[in-house]
C-alpha cells in the first residue's frame, strides 16, 4: 500500500511542479517577452519594411556582416523559426551557411534577449539557475556567451560557404 501512495504522491508532484514552473515563467519572463516582441515589431513599422529589406540586401555583399551582424539581427528581430527567412536576401550558394550561421545563434542570444527563441528558454533558464545558485551574476555569463556566439556564427558561416562551394563545383 505504502508504494501506490508514494507513486501517486509522485505522480501528482510531476505536475505540481509543471504548475509552479509554468507560474514562474508568467509572472517573470513572459511579460518580458511580450514587451520585447511589441518593441522589435514597433520599430519594424517605424523604420518602414521596405527600409529593413534594402538594409538586409546590404549587408550581404560583405562575407563578415553576412555571417555576424546579419544573422544577428535575423534572430533578434524575426526569432526562431522565422529568422531562417532571412535567407531570401542571400546568394543561392550562400544560402546553406546563411542557415549554419542562423540556426548556430539561437541559443547565444537567449541570455540577452530571451525573446529571441522563447521555445528553448529552458535551456537558458536551467543554466542560469545554477549560476544564480552560486551566488553569481547572470550577465557577465550572457554577454560571453553572445560574443562567443558571433564568433562562432562567424567561423561557421565562413566554412558551410567555403565547402559549399567546393560541392558546388561541377
Amino acid at each position: 500500500m505504502d508504494i501506490l501512495v508514494q507513486f501517486a504522491e509522485g505522480f501528482i508532484g510531476i505536475f505540481n511542479q509543471g504548475g509552479a514552473v509554468l507560474v514562474s515563467l508568467i509572472t517573470g519572463i513572459l511579460p518580458t517577452l511580450v514587451v520585447l516582441l511589441t518593441f522589435v515589431n514597433a520599430i519594424i513599422k517605424l523604420v518602414g519594411e521596405e527600409r529593413v529589406m534594402n538594409f538586409a540586401k546590404l549587408m550581404t555583399k560583405n562575407i563578415i556582416l553576412r555571417y555576424t551582424v546579419f544573422p544577428v539581427l535575423a534572430v533578434f528581430f524575426l526569432t526562431n523559426p522565422m529568422c531562417y527567412t532571412f535567407g531570401q536576401f542571400v546568394e543561392e550558394k550562400q544560402k546553406p551557411a546563411f542557415y549554419d550561421a542562423a540556426v548556430s545563434f539561437v541559443h547565444p542570444i537567449l541570455g540577452l534577449f530571451p525573446h529571441a527563441n522563447a521555445g528553448e528558454l529552458f535551456v537558458w533558464t536551467g543554466i542560469a539557475v545554477g549560476v544564480e545558485q552560486a551566488g553569481e551574476s547572470l550577465a557577465p555569463l550572457a554577454i560571453w556567451y553572445f560574443i562567443v556566439g558571433v564568433v562562432v556564427i562567424l567561423i561557421r558561416g565562413i566554412v558551410t560557404e567555403t565547402l559549399t562551394k567546393l560541392m558546388w563545383k561541377d
